[in-house]
C-alpha cells in the first residue's frame, strides 16, 4: 500500500512530470539597435506597402466625405432657390 502512494506522488509531482518535456527556445532579445538587414525574414516587417495602403484609405474616406457633403449642399442651395421662387410669386 505504501509503495503504491509514494508512486502515485512521485507520478503526479511536478518535477518528474515536467522533466520530460523540454523548453521552447526564446529568442534572445537585445536591446541593442540590430538593422533590418540583419534581421530574420519573420521579424521583417513590410512598413512601407501598409503605410500606403493606410494613407489610400484615409484619402478615399476624405474623398467621399467631400462628395457627399457637395452633393447634400447642392440639393439644400437647389432647395432655397425653389422656396424664393414661391415666395416670390405669392409676393
Amino acid at each position: 500500500m505504501r509503495a503504491l502512494v509514494l508512486l502515485l506522488l512521485l507520478s503526479f509531482s511536478p518535477s518528474v512530470t515536467f522533466a520530460q518535456q523540454p523548453e521552447p527556445q526564446q529568442p534572445k532579445q537585445t536591446d541593442e539597435f540590430v538593422p533590418i538587414s540583419q534581421l530574420p525574414p519573420q521579424d521583417q516587417l513590410p512598413a512601407a506597402p501598409l503605410l500606403v495602403i493606410a494613407y489610400a484609405f484615409v484619402w478615399l474616406v476624405l474623398f467621399a466625405y467631400v462628395v457627399s457633403v457637395s452633393r447634400r449642399l447642392a440639393k439644400v442651395q437647389h432647395e432655397v432657390q425653389r422656396l424664393e421662387s414661391d415666395i416670390a410669386k405669392r409676393a
